[in-house]
């Protein structure tokens, strides 16, 4: 009998890669989303149903989870919403509805896709699953929190696991992302917040979809998992292999950190730029998670490195730049307003 997995945020990033990864598992897949499914082959595909819910909704949501073997629970608002009250909201309280919605229609196993941004600033790297929780700003704590209610449902009977992923891309991966990649694209200087020969790590989506799918059908339950490429190296690294590798000529260009990072407060602060608290205060640092427990237990095995998952997915933004600098958005799948750093770096 097939299988049949639901994803919530199923029309973003995360969830499109999902989907193709289940339907080739010869999963039938659920889409709940708020945002419209743009994949047109997915569209197409008798397979997938795209259904239109928010997770705060809880009485839509129970309805929906009718007939579903696993719950992939990716749904989330990220620190560009800048709106705490919302984020909130839509991962905390959307978390406690899927799960309790899952528990009442005896879902067989739930995957929450949480994040490395519950550990805040690393006392030590690598950083391990039980280390302690020191999330910096809203988003942290919001999946800090979605994870307690996880635990909450695991010992109510709900069958769950956790994953904590580092920063994930792959062609498509837009946000954040494109403030570097649109440099590299036009020979422009690459800003980076100190001298970049921290290691920091990466994540591809494909290697993560694998996981999870791992984390869904195995005989493991109640248990928090870390997420990362196993090869990695400094930001200047892999950002000058990257460089390389697009025939750029873009420079590395350091900023001193801690002016950097007062002025990024500040335009936090005032809604004039995306990039939150979290990204300026761990990118000029190590930061990088064990994946001892995910191999051990889920047969975790990472197969690109930070230099393959920066060059592929920078060709894919190459190829479709005329057609995705048009986009705009909140998601990883659209194009972040920089604001005022975009008005800067024009003159650059």
């Amino acid at each position: 009998m097939t299988k049949k997995v639901l994803i919530t945020g199923g029309t973003g990033f995360l969830g499109v890669y999902l989907a193709r990864y289940f339907l080739k598992k010869k999963f039938d897949v659920v889409l709940l989303d708020i945002e419209p499914l743009t994949d047109e082959k997915l569209k197409k595909n008798t397979r997938v149903v795209v259904v239109e819910c928010d997770v705060r909704d809880k009485r839509s949501l129970l309805k929906h989870f009718s007939d579903v073997d696993y719950v992939v629970h990716a749904a989330a608002a990220l620190p560009i919403h800048q709106d705490a009250k919302y984020i909130w909201s839509v991962n905390v309280d959307g978390t406690r509805n899927v799960m309790d919605a899952a528990l009442k229609k005896r879902v067989k196993k739930v995957v929450f896709i949480s994040s490395t941004a519950t550990y805040g600033m690393p006392e030590r790297v690598p950083e391990t699953e039980g280390d302690p929780l020191h999330p910096i700003g809203v988003y942290g704590e919001t999946k800090v929190a979605g994870e307690k209610i996880c635990m909450e449902y695991y010992k109510k009977g709900l069958s769950v696991n956790v994953i904590r992923p580092k920063t994930f891309l792959g062609p498509e991966r837009l946000g954040v992302f494109t403030i570097w990649f649109e440099a590299i694209y036009n020979n422009k200087p690459i800003f980076i917040l100190g001298d970049g020969n921290n290691l920091y790590q990466l994540l591809d989506v494909e290697d993560l979809c694998g996981l999870i799918h791992a984390a869904l059908v195995k005989r493991v339950s109640g248990e928090i998992f870390n997420a990362g490429a196993k090869d990695f190296g400094s930001w200047r690294n892999d950002l000058n292999a990257l460089i390389k590798e697009a025939g750029s000529k873009s420079k590395i260009v350091s900023l001193p950190v801690l002016p950097s990072q007062l002025i990024l407060s500040l335009l936090e602060r005032l809604h004039l730029s995306p990039i939150v608290e979290w990204h300026y205060r761990t990118f000029p640092i190590n930061s990088f998670v064990s994946i001892k427990l995910s191999r051990k237990k889920l047969g975790f095995r990472p197969t690109k490195s930070n230099t393959d998952i920066l060059i592929e997915t920078y060709l894919w933004y190459k190829k479709n730049h005329d057609k995705i600098s048009s986009t705009s958005g909140t998601t990883h799948r659209k194009v972040w307003n920089f604001k005022l750093i975009d008005i800067i770096s024009r003159f650059v």
